[in-house]
């Protein structure tokens, strides 16, 4: 039962095929009463609000794990800084960054080298703590000592319990494989040359047998969500996959993630103690794993009408990506040096999928938060996916800052916190993995079973907040796009002004109880673009707009690719 377990455990945590197979593919773009799932409304939107009326090409920053720009959904969509030649090793426009043409890589070095897998921030606390503290006497310690300690404490404690659960994890996934491929045979024996379909596997009902049961369950779970698998050889490539990707998931976790000796910025080569030093990285936007971030991409910007994967929710977008979220915890000083990159480069919004549970210099994050709310830049984040409640533990980076201030608000007012939905029905309509927060996440958007671009021109479901939160920027590019006289402040404000209420009571993610929306987010209810372009157009914008920016406006149906791709 054990190697069954671990089976069944990794198997929902990487595997992306959760959805239904009668679900459509876009169904997170759709109107609840036209199309019958509870999406975002946006196709009604464009269809029956926007179409005929001009629009404003957004530049929209993505701050991930670096972004395929060669991928055939996203290669016309892609920013190309009109100031800089490709390839001529030069710093053409003089900002500092060479060959910066789809945006910069501060995950890398001048030699191209660049991170892969990393630590997580509680492994770093330790590794920097435990000099001091290791064999330190607590009764012996000052107070301002003794706070230290407890966080060296604290960090040590789960750094070593991580570690404990990968090694088992490796284990567990290296014996679950020859019980899963004998439970895969069985199948194959049960079928007797029948073809691998959900209708010849629910015909061999419920088998005595543990391993057959098994096998059917695995392969019905498979087939049912990925119309590619049509034959037990094309079942065993996809499970070759999935353990290969869990093995090295977990084998990550041992050599980088939870392992205090490993320093991955010896390959950036750039000063640690200097939080403020940004002449450093590369211009390889893509990285060695670009699949997160190229999937995030997608959600906004994929090519809408090109006959291709699947449309992204905007229309008239560039997409810059800025690479600084490695595979562990990123680096803040990276984050805040990604923030100011994207804003000084023209972004007027910013996607953030990515979090962790300490932020050593916060305050030099929240220093970047303040710049774009000055240059009028709208932040999404993603609020995360451990089914916790945010309002009682910390989720960085945040909309609210470390440095208290007496005359002003505390919380950026640039800022949106997104939280995870379902396709489900009340009271299953939030992702049970998704964090939530009375006064900490603002809003829920749709993040489960999630069919988006992911690197080599190929397209897969994924989950998580990290979709839900590129799929509420999708929402605000479109007001951005179609209203540009609106600030990012009231784009913000009519976002969470235009939710769907949700009156029935939710079970909260990762707990056996019911709570009103109300409970768990700012708003109490979904993000929804038909509502809100509905308010922007009857909003009276604040920013003034140049004649030369009305001239950029595009004339409706004009083709809108980048002609510098």
């Amino acid at each position: 039962m054990k190697n069954i377990i671990t089976f069944i455990l990794f198997f929902a945590i990487f595997s992306s095929m959760n959805a239904q197979s009668s679900l459509p593919k876009n169904w997170y773009q759709l109107d609840k009463d036209k199309d019958s799932f509870q999406g975002i409304s946006s196709e009604k939107a464009l269809q029956e609000l926007l179409k005929g009326r001009p629009s404003k090409t957004v530049v929209v920053g993505i701050l991930d794990s670096g972004v395929d720009d060669k991928h055939e959904d996203l290669k016309n969509v892609m920013w190309t800084n009109p100031k800089e030649i490709a390839g001529n090793l030069k710093d053409d426009d003089k900002n500092g960054f060479i060959d910066d043409v789809h945006g910069w890589n501060f995950l890398g070095n001048k030699n191209g080298e660049n991170i892969g897998p990393d630590t997580y921030e509680s492994t770093r606390i330790y590794a920097k703590l435990k000099y001091k503290y290791e064999t330190a006497d607590p009764a012996k310690l000052t107070s301002e000592q003794k706070k230290e300690y407890e966080l060296f404490k604290q960090t040590e404690k789960e750094v070593k319990s991580r570690r404990a659960t990968a090694e088992s994890n490796v284990k567990g996934i290296n014996e679950s494989k020859d019980m899963v491929y004998k439970a895969i045979e069985s199948v194959e024996t049960a079928l007797g040359g029948k073809a691998l379909s959900a209708e010849n596997l629910n015909a061999l009902g419920e088998p005595d047998s543990k391993s057959l049961s098994v096998g059917i369950s695995i392969a019905q779970e498979f087939v049912s969500s990925n119309p590619d698998i049509k034959t037990m050889d094309d079942l065993r490539k996809a499970l070759d996959v999935e353990f290969e990707e869990g093995s090295k998931h977990f084998q990550n976790e041992l050599d980088f993630a939870f392992n205090p000796d490993y320093d991955s910025r010896k390959i950036i080569g750039d000063n640690p103690n200097d939080p403020y030093e940004n002449k450093y990285g590369n211009s390889d936007v893509k990285g060695p794993d670009a699949t997160h971030g190229t999937h995030v991409a997608g959600l906004i910007a994929a090519s809408r009408g090109n006959s291709l994967g699947m449309d992204g929710i905007a229309d008239n977008v560039r997409i810059m990506s800025v690479r600084c979220v490695p595979d562990g915890d990123e680096h803040d000083k990276d984050v805040a040096n990604a923030i100011r990159y994207a804003v000084d480069n023209g972004a007027s919004i910013i996607n953030m999928s990515f979090g962790k549970g300490y932020s050593p210099l916060k305050g030099v994050v929240d220093e970047a938060v303040k710049y774009a709310e000055k240059h009028d830049v709208l932040l999404v984040h993603a609020a995360g996916n451990s089914a916790q409640d945010n309002d009682k533990l910390s989720n960085f980076p945040n909309k609210k800052f470390a440095k208290k201030s007496w005359f002003k608000s505390n919380k950026a007012k640039n800022w949106l916190e997104i939280g995870a939905s379902s396709y489900e029905q009340s009271p299953n309509m939030l992702a049970d993995f998704s964090n939530y927060g009375k006064n900490s996440v603002d809003i829920f958007s749709p993040g489960v079973a999630i069919y988006s671009t992911v690197p080599g021109n190929a397209y897969r479901n994924l989950q998580g907040t990290s979709m839900a939160s590129p799929i509420a920027a999708g929402v605000a590019t479109l007001i951005r796009s179609y209203f540009p006289e609106l600030t990012a402040k009231q784009v913000r404000e009519i976002i969470l002004k235009s939710v769907v209420p949700i009156a029935s009571e939710q079970k909260v993610p990762g707990m056996d109880e019911e709570k009103k929306m109300s409970q768990l987010c700012v708003t109490g209810g979904m993000i929804n673009a038909y509502k809100a372009i509905q308010l922007a157009q009857q909003t009276k914008g604040k920013k003034k707009i140049s004649k030369s920016s009305k001239s950029e406006m595009t004339a409706p149906g004009e083709y809108r690719a980048n002609p510098k791709a």
